[in-house]
Parts: C-alpha cells; structure tokens; sequence
C-alpha cells in the first residue's frame, strides 16, 4: 500500500529530470500556478465528495497525487515532511 505513494514520489522526481512532452504530470511540476490551482480544486472536490458520501476514494486520490507533485514542484522534499511528522510524535 505504502508502494504505492513511494512510487509516486519517484515518479515525480523522475518526471521533473526526465519530462516527457504532453505529459500531465509534467504540466503540473512545471506550472506551479496551474499545481497550486489544482490542488485547492481537489481539495474542495473531496470535502464535497465526503459531504454527499459519495466518491470519497477517488477524491482523495486525486489529492493525494496533485498534492505530490505540487510540492515536487516548489522543491519540498516528502523525506523533510516525514521528518517533521517524526518529530511531532508524542
């Protein structure tokens, strides 16, 4: 399960050394505008969704990764934001 948000991580690195033209996750690590815009939209779209109670998963998936390469994108790091969740823990 946790596989799944490494890989995307990697992905993120990956594509921000390696773009590849036409690519989605491309246009979000290079328009930080455009990823900074997609992540409040999702956001809202999963407090909507959990409100309703209906496409709930989906939502936050889409949050998860928007929120992934938006901070890929303004250079904050998921090792130094694990970092400071460990330090936090009681």
């Amino acid at each position: 399960m946790l596989g799944t948000l490494e890989h995307l991580f990697k992905l993120a690195r990956e594509r921000k050394e390696n773009p590849i033209d036409g690519s989605y996750t491309n246009k979000l690590l290079s328009d930080t505008s455009l990823s900074k815009a997609k992540v409040i939209e999702e956001i809202d779209e999963l407090i909507e969704a959990v409100e309703k109670n209906t496409n709930k998963i989906h939502e936050a998936a889409d949050v998860f990764y928007h929120l992934t390469m938006y901070l890929e994108a303004n250079g904050i790091k998921i090792e130094e934001v694990m970092g400071e969740l460990e330090k936090r823990k009681k």
